[in-house]
């Protein structure tokens, strides 16, 4: 190898970092602007989009899919993906409301629901390398059975009575915003900083940007990626309690499709399929488009068909630009 050659291969990195941030940052500031300019018009179409009342209910209702996606980023940053994200969600929200409807504290409660459901994303990773199981097959498995577990222990009954104390929780507000805003606010933060400034966060991208350059390199690649699916499932529990929160009983259907809403949050937000490419904040900005555009569509009194219509073109366009992005920085 020339000492030309080697120079080029040097400067390769850099030009790659440069290249994903101005995709990065292309990619938010396009959703940016695509968020203010649907604000500005549906506050002219409905006088009701903009009142306090209906930013908390869309808020509220977000909030859920949005603590979801953000494990999912994660997930698809690795050129993964989690089919079992809705199951665990429904599973952590009725492992919480049997633990509470048994006399357990409500903490404790809810910590067992957490690292229950936790537990069951890192077992799905380890499946998933250990046993080079893909992803999708892995965790379409792991949706069935554990909706079949959630089904087989409720009887496919409702759990009710919950404490007043807790479900209490759904109506609480600061500064006027729902609760559950602030704790979806709180995992996103917390997602931001692992993305950004941790060994962890850097090594998911390395995976997801080539596995075996990334092995070659140190990086243990197991560990990687029980803790990739390890944080997806704590993010979906996390969601569950949530849910459970809302709808204050424990359902065994709770989290139906959920998996399909958080990928969708990231993949709008700019998270690639293909790895290696997703920001946390850009999911955020996915799950508030997508919410809005559901919200707005209920007000304006569009046919709710119409509206999954819509959103499943967003999806495939977003695909489509990250594609052709691709072929262009090839």
């Amino acid at each position: 190898m020339t000492e030309t050659t080697m120079k080029k291969e040097q400067t390769k990195p850099g030009i790659m970092e440069k290249i994903q941030a101005f995709r990065k940052r292309y990619s938010e500031s396009t959703l940016m602007a695509i968020l203010v300019a649907f604000v500005i018009i549906m506050s002219f179409a409905s006088d009701r989009f903009l009142t306090l009342t209906n930013i908390a209910n869309l808020l509220r209702s977000t909030s859920i899919v949005g603590v979801a996606a953000v494990g999912m980023t994660f997930v698809i940053i690795t050129a993964g993906i989690d089919l079992s994200v809705g199951s665990i969600l429904g599973l952590s929200g009725v492992v919480a409301a049997l633990f509470m409807t048994s006399g357990v504290p409500i903490f404790i409660s809810v910590l067992g629901a957490i690292l229950c459901g936790t537990l069951v994303g890192v077992i799905q990773g380890w499946v998933i390398h250990k046993g080079n199981v893909p992803p999708f097959i892995a965790t379409l498995a792991g949706m069935m059975i554990i909706r079949g577990g959630v089904m087989l222990i409720t009887g496919a009954n409702m759990v009710s009575g919950l404490p007043k104390s807790f479900r209490s929780f759904a109506t609480a507000e600061i500064a006027g915003l729902p609760a559950v805003f602030f704790i979806w606010v709180a995992v996103l933060v917390l997602g931001a900083f692992i993305a950004k400034y941790t060994k962890f966060g850097r090594n998911i991208y390395a995976i997801g940007s080539n596995e075996e350059a990334a092995r070659l390199s140190g990086i243990n690649i197991q560990k990687n990626i029980v803790a990739v699916y390890g944080f997806c499932a704590f993010t979906a529990s996390i969601a569950g309690i949530l849910f459970l929160i809302r709808l204050g009983n424990g359902l065994p259907s709770a989290g139906t499709g959920y998996e399909m809403d958080a990928v969708a949050a990231a993949v709008v937000g700019g998270a690639s399929l293909a790895g290696a490419e997703g920001s946390i904040l850009g999911t955020f900005l996915g799950a508030i488009i997508i919410a809005m555009i559901r919200n707005g569509g209920n007000l304006l009194g569009i046919n709710p068909f119409i509206l999954n219509i819509i959103v499943g073109s967003l999806i495939v366009i977003a695909v489509l630009l990250d594609q052709k992005s691709k072929k262009q920085g090839k």
